[in-house]
């Protein structure tokens, strides 16, 4: 499988520029990739003001993603504001090169910034059946939380979305490091750089680790699109021979 990583700033509460930054980019990649990886809440930054920018299921955004999957026979993926039932929620969508839709709704809320008095949690895990893969796609804070991340449904490939602050970008790089090695997964960051409109400085570090937590592509700082190839075969080979996930500890999450 092949990723795409697209690292960049973002207009601040502007879906229309950020839609056509992206557009530009993806538009660039001159290769076949299998999936094309945006930033958390990539049409608008890291907003508390979901009512000024909330789109529906039917809206802009996911009909552009929709045109852009079909046309670069690709899935993208990325977080959105969108507004159902009367509710705000920080949305992954996983668009498929077909059209279909499946989502996820961040569950761990970032209550630093007031996150979850705004939105409305999520209560589900996610996992995506796409070219002979299971995909689990998470956003950002989740990132700190590992029971909920545990790979007890044998995915293959967890992806994170995020707009993490410089501040703190020694434990984004330490964690997602952590979430493949005790998984046994391929995992995906994609974080956004430039400064939002709170003064919060980010720095990307968007990367790939394998399932042994050795980067495919280390942490990245400029504004671009990145590629890493991931090879199903060698991962479960390794998980045959190590078969550490054997010994998972069995558990439930409550509400």
């Amino acid at each position: 499988m092949k990723i795409a990583l697209i690292q960049s700033a973002l207009v601040w509460e502007d879906p229309e520029a950020n839609r056509a930054y992206f557009e530009d980019k993806i538009n660039t990649i001159g290769e076949e990739v299998d999936v094309i990886v945006l930033p958390e809440m990539f049409t608008t930054g890291f907003t508390m003001n979901p009512a000024k920018v909330a789109e529906a299921m039917e809206g802009k955004t996911v009909l552009w993603m929709q045109s852009l999957a079909k046309a670069r026979n690709a899935a993208i993926t990325g977080s959105v504001v969108i507004e159902e039932n009367s509710n705000f929620y920080n949305r992954m969508l996983f668009v498929f090169p077909s059209g279909e839709i499946q989502h996820y709704d961040k569950r761990h809320l970032f209550t630093l910034a007031g996150e979850d008095k705004v939105y409305s949690r999520g209560a589900q895990k996610m996992i995506v059946e796409y070219l002979g893969w299971r995909i689990c796609p998470l956003v950002c804070y989740d990132l700190r939380f590992p029971v909920f991340s545990r790979n007890v449904e044998n995915y293959d490939l967890l992806i994170y979305v995020a707009s993490w602050p410089k501040t703190r970008i020694k434990a984004w790089d330490t964690i997602l490091s952590a979430r493949a090695i005790e998984n046994m997964s391929y995992v995906v960051g994609v974080n956004r750089i430039g400064e939002d409109h709170n003064g919060y400085a980010y720095v990307g570090h968007s990367q790939v680790a394998d399932f042994l937590g050795e980067y495919i592509l280390e942490p990245q700082e400029l504004e671009g699109v990145f590629f890493a190839e991931l090879s199903k075969e060698k991962m479960m080979e390794t998980r045959l021979k190590l078969d550490f996930l054997s010994d998972r500890d069995d558990f439930e999450i409550k509400e």
